[in-house]
């Protein structure tokens, strides 16, 4: 810390600036308030701020403190601040220079008088929380339409009447009632008792079993609800096998049971509400239902009836029907004529390519050709016969040889096997002799045939071929020009020619008539 002097200042005071004055006071506030404990009621608490640390204050009925606990101690609360909660801060105390106001550092905080209780309160619904009691999935739908309604409340108070008036004008049912103390020491076990007590009802005993249970309270304080956060009342409610509603205190007041029920209720009367419909609404939404169906049935109906119409109308009639198939019979038989006419003129062209291969110089080469090949078949088949013969000869030679030196009774059957031999020799001989004349008929037949297509035979006739200079037919007069000197190759000769200007006339046989035009065939329909 710096002081400074003013040596024209009228006292001997020493004179700080306010960051000095500020942070002297807040250093003698922490050494003299460095460990506090405080006693107040939370005001003004909202809740953490952005950053994580939390602001309010205590009070009491003369004073009031400024409050922060800061973001680390947050988390490590056993309990979370709640407005109005009496409660002991530890702390320690400082300033903040920024606006010259003091406050406590809360380092822990714990619940006093009916703060214990709270925190007491807290703690178990943490630990009851961990052991799954109060999971969504474990709650269970309420039925629709009970039978039977099981409540569990006083039968002397005001709540009973409620419930039951209240089920009498949405949809009277069987109520029972199981009666217990609400508020006291051992109100707890008596409500754990009447919940396990309605599960264990069989179903079509002498007391009916009912389909939903309500357990029910008018409002209090804390202490005159405390039975309903008993931990035995929680259990029992969890484990229920029949759906349960609890509806204990007013809107604002809630209890263990409210975690563990199936279905919470802001009161008593809240929970007949839930538990049955209204009968009337039931009534009269199946009387809309009705006429709905009703009016749908026939509107449906309608539209079929419109559909089946509007379907007869597009049905076509049985000329209609058949206008397309006889349009296209009728083009069928007139396209008949003309498909017979295209297909007999389609095999004349394919007959003429055809038959402009069969030249007589193409089948003169292949039977030529063929006769070549049989010359040398039956030149190979006499020389083939010529050796058997001699490979047979000098097998018998060499066998007659090496067989005189045997006995005679051995010469006898070497004599008999010998003339069978020569006779299958001969026999074979005369086959072979056989065959040559049945080739050499067929070559003949062969050669018969060649002489009969042979161009030849047609010169002999008196016919005569036409060759250019270059030695080839002329096939057609138009491709001759008048002077071009062509060559007429006749049966025994060619001679030489030169061309007149145009073709001469074609002459006439005698006795025959000029040529008609050909007869032109009728339609077949």
């Amino acid at each position: 810390m710096s002081f400074t002097s003013d040596a024209d200042s009228p006292s001997n005071l020493w004179e700080y600036s306010v960051s000095e004055l500020s942070g002297s006071i807040k250093r003698t506030m922490e050494q003299a308030f460095d460990q506090v404990r405080v006693r107040g009621e939370i005001c003004g608490y909202r809740g953490p701020h952005s950053s994580g640390h939390a602001y309010f204050g205590l009070k009491d009925e003369r004073a009031r403190i400024d409050a922060v606990v800061w973001k680390g101690t947050m988390g490590k609360l056993r309990f979370k601040p709640e407005e109005g909660m009496e409660v002991i801060a530890v702390g320690k105390v400082t300033t903040f220079p920024g606006s010259s106001k003091y406050q406590i550092m809360i380092e822990t905080l714990e619940p006093a008088g009916a703060g214990a209780l709270m925190a007491l309160l807290e703690e178990r619904r943490r630990r009851l929380a961990a052991e799954g009691l109060f999971e969504e999935s474990r709650k269970q739908l309420l039925p629709f339409m009970p039978r039977v309604i099981g409540v569990v409340t006083s039968p002397t108070g005001a709540v009973i009447r409620d419930i039951l008036h209240r089920i009498a004008d949405r949809f009277p049912v069987h109520v029972v009632v199981w009666p217990v103390k609400v508020q006291g020491e051992g109100s707890g076990d008596e409500v754990a008792a009447a919940i396990r007590g309605f599960n264990a009802l069989s179903p079509g005993g002498p007391i009916a079993r009912p389909d939903v249970l309500i357990v029910a309270r008018g409002g209090g304080s804390l202490e005159d609800l405390w039975g309903f956060n008993d931990e035995a009342v929680v259990r029992a409610a969890a484990a229920s096998d029949i759906p349960l509603i609890s509806a204990v205190g007013h809107e604002t007041d809630w209890t263990l049971i409210d975690h563990a029920s199936d279905r919470r209720a802001p009161t008593p009367t809240g929970a007949a509400e839930m538990a049955v419909p209204v009968r009337a609404d039931l009534e009269a939404t199946l009387s809309s239902l009705t006429a709905r169906l009703r009016s749908a049935a026939g509107r449906h109906m309608d539209n079929r009836r419109q559909s089946l119409r509007a379907l007869a109308r597009a049905l076509p009639s049985l000329d209609q029907v058949l206008a397309l198939p006889r349009r296209r019979f009728d083009e069928a038989a007139s396209g008949l004529v003309r498909g017979l006419v295209s297909n007999t003129a389609d095999k004349r062209r394919s007959f003429e390519r055809v038959g402009a291969h069969l030249r007589p110089d193409i089948l003169t080469a292949r039977i030529n050709d063929r006769r070549q090949r049989l010359l040398e078949r039956m030149v190979r088949a006499e020389r083939n016969v010529e050796r058997l013969i001699a490979r047979a000869g000098s097998r018998v030679t060499s066998a007659d040889v090496a067989l005189r030196g045997l006995p005679a009774r051995l010469l006898s059957q070497i004599h008999r096997s010998g003339d069978r031999l020569k006779g299958l020799s001969g026999r074979a001989e005369a086959a072979i002799i056989a065959d040559l004349r049945r080739a050499r008929s067929t070559v003949s037949a062969q050669d018969r045939v060649l002489q009969s297509l042979s161009y030849q035979n047609v010169l002999a006739r008196g016919y005569a071929i036409v060759r250019d200079a270059d030695g080839a037919p002329v096939k057609a007069a138009a491709t001759l020009s008048a002077g071009q000197s062509v060559a007429l190759q006749f049966a025994d000769g060619t001679v030489g020619a030169l061309t007149t200007e145009g073709p001469a006339p074609r002459p006439r046989k005698r006795g025959s008539a000029e040529p008609s035009e050909p007869a032109k065939q009728g339609s077949l329909f």
